[in-house]
């Protein structure tokens, strides 16, 4: 979710952290605990919206180029994972912001679209209509990106 608002992982991490601290300290304001997982997406959602707020006023210069090389692969490999990254997150931000929420909750977390409608205030249908658009959107830019030289579509 912080992800889906902020972009870069160093961001979303600190919004993270910002978030699990708000959470303990106002755990005593979370009156169903069966719910707790919504609770605390919620709070990661306000968190990483203010933060992303935030940065946009600071601005600044993206550390995602100068990230550390990992110790356990080769440099190839780091390579690649970065591009794939760079080439998966290029194409997530051209979706809107409910898009990409939708996606990265159902495709990368597994949420259901009953549990995604509830915790971004839309419907159900809403929910399986932005995860199929933002689908069909991101086929074709990764279409485009992966394979340029293909007009096949």
């Amino acid at each position: 979710m912080a992800m889906a608002q902020l972009g870069e992982p160093s961001d979303a991490e600190d919004a993270c952290q910002d978030a699990f601290v708000k959470c303990w300290e106002r755990l005593g304001e979370c009156r169903e605990p069966a719910k707790f997982g919504s609770w605390l997406l919620r709070i990661v959602r306000n968190v990483a919206h203010n933060r992303r707020e935030y940065l946009s006023i600071r601005g600044g210069e993206s550390l995602d180029d100068h990230e550390l090389v990992s110790r356990t692969a080769t440099p190839e490999h780091d390579l690649d994972r970065r591009e794939l990254g760079r080439t998966l997150w290029s194409a997530l931000v051209t979706l809107g912001t409910t898009q990409r929420e939708v996606v990265l909750l159902h495709d990368l977390e597994g949420w259901r679209h009953a549990d995604i409608a509830l915790e971004l205030e839309i419907s159900e249908t809403m929910s399986r209509r932005h995860l199929s658009d933002a689908r069909k959107l991101l086929r074709t830019v990764l279409r485009g990106t992966a394979y340029p030289e293909d007009s096949h579509g």
